[in-house]
């Protein structure tokens, strides 16, 4: 998981980047709203936290650019205003949850997990990789023109790997997002579940959607599934 950090305050920027390293992620820091708007879109983020006061602009500003440029990563906004006006002006311009300065790491990590189990924000009622589509309004599938019939794991699993295509997701994510708890000493059921799904949009079809990360998850994407 990768994060990026948007914050001109030198020493809160550096307690989040050796904090959050040792959690286990890989974070990047940016200081300003064009260097962060620049990092944004050039590097695969799956979270920002978002500072609102910087050098060159606010972080409403740069908000509202990665979300008018369709960026469907979570943000986490980090602000010393705590007022309700400026709360839902940046939920209004696209936050995914909001922390008031000061705060203890232990909230900001619980909401940094939060919105990494979330993942991305996306709006469209229909979901494409290739000539599959999923439509999330009557919950149908097909692969070209033929209609696949799966059930409601099946489905959420599907769903879940389309709302992040090219990315690989582990097990246990798939089961904390799918079955919504942990399954520990169970994460074979996600492989049992991967061959079914495989079975019925991959059977058949060319090109092979559903790739499998050895040692690591599946993720689904049109450059064929070893």
């Amino acid at each position: 998981m990768r994060i990026l950090i948007v914050e001109d305050e030198e020493k809160l920027a550096g307690i989040l980047l050796r904090s959050l390293r040792g959690e286990g992620y890989a974070v990047d820091a940016a200081t300003t709203v064009a260097q962060g708007l620049e990092m944004a879109l050039t590097v695969h983020y799956d979270l920002i936290i978002l500072d609102l006061l910087l050098p060159d602009g606010s972080g409403t500003s740069l908000l509202t650019a990665l979300r008018q440029q369709r960026y469907n990563a979570p943000v986490l906004v980090l602000t010393a205003r705590g007022d309700v006006d400026t709360k839902v002006e940046n939920f209004d311009a696209g936050a995914d949850d909001y922390l008031t300065k000061p705060f203890a790491f232990a909230e900001l990590l619980v909401r940094v997990r939060a919105l990494l189990r979330r993942g991305p924000v996306v709006k469209a009622s229909t979901l494409r990789i290739g000539d599959l589509e999923l439509d999330r309004m009557t919950r149908q599938v097909r692969r070209g023109s033929q209609r696949i019939e799966l059930s409601p794991k099946e489905y959420s699993l599907l769903e879940y790997l389309m709302l992040n295509p090219g990315r690989v997701l582990s097990r246990s994510m798939i089961i904390e997002r799918v079955w919504d708890q942990s399954f520990e000493g169970l994460t074979n059921i996600v492989d049992v579940y991967v061959r079914q799904l495989r079975k019925k949009i991959d059977d058949g079809f060319e090109p092979k959607l559903i790739r499998t990360v050895r040692g690591v998850g599946y993720a689904i994407g049109t450059d064929g599934a070893p």
